[in-house]
């Protein structure tokens, strides 16, 4: 009788793998051959699920993204306006070991695959959901009078959504300047700014 094959749990270990590898050693030298290998599969398994190498990082990428986003909608239930905010944002800027290792999933995929359009609309996608609920939230705070007068909700997402990329990729090219204490002091002074003012006496 033909073994029956998990088709999605065997794409999930794929992915798991890279992870792995990614954060262990990063993808450069990589092979599929390497990745089959971390996951247990023979060589040439990785092909029968992935089409090419940029494939599975984006999968990687988009599952990263897909974990992110479940702990956000955990971390957020019942906030709102710039608390609900702040625990987003806890959960996307490297502040931990564990989110320094999405971290380096992030500009891996980024590093490897972005410039290929298919790939670039998925990560544009990815983002367009995160502005949203940043909009959503500074909206929220605006109509609760916790934003300051001065703040200027599209301009200012756009600011907190360049700023968690960009603190993706810091904790990864910064060196021994980066440390996890440094970016909870970050997070907390671009949160803190945008308070109203009456709310900072």
């Amino acid at each position: 009788m033909p073994k029956i094959v998990d088709y999605a749990q065997r794409r999930r270990d794929l992915v798991e793998a890279t992870t792995r590898i990614i954060v262990r050693q990063g993808l450069s030298g990589t092979t599929m051959r390497d990745i089959a290998a971390e996951a247990g599969f023979a060589n040439g398994v990785v092909k029968s699920y992935f089409g090419s190498k940029a494939d599975l990082l984006a999968a990687t990428y988009i599952d990263v993204y897909e974990a992110t986003n479940a702990r956000v909608a955990l971390a957020t239930e019942g906030l709102r306006g710039l608390t609900a905010l702040r625990a987003f944002a806890a959960e996307v800027v490297p502040t931990t070991p564990a989110l320094h290792d999405e971290a380096r999933v992030v500009l891996s995929f980024l590093a490897e695959v972005a410039q290929d359009p298919d790939h670039a609309r998925a990560v544009s996608a990815t983002m367009v959901r995160w502005r949203e609920w940043i909009r959503g939230w500074l909206a929220e705070a605006r109509a609760e009078g916790e934003l300051d007068a001065e703040v200027v909700i599209e301009s200012e997402a756009d600011v907190l959504l360049t700023y968690l990329l960009g603190a993706q990729t810091t904790s990864i090219l910064g060196g021994e300047g980066f440390d996890f204490a440094g970016m909870r002091t970050q997070l907390t002074y671009l949160i803190s700014r945008l308070e109203a003012r009456v709310s900072r006496r």
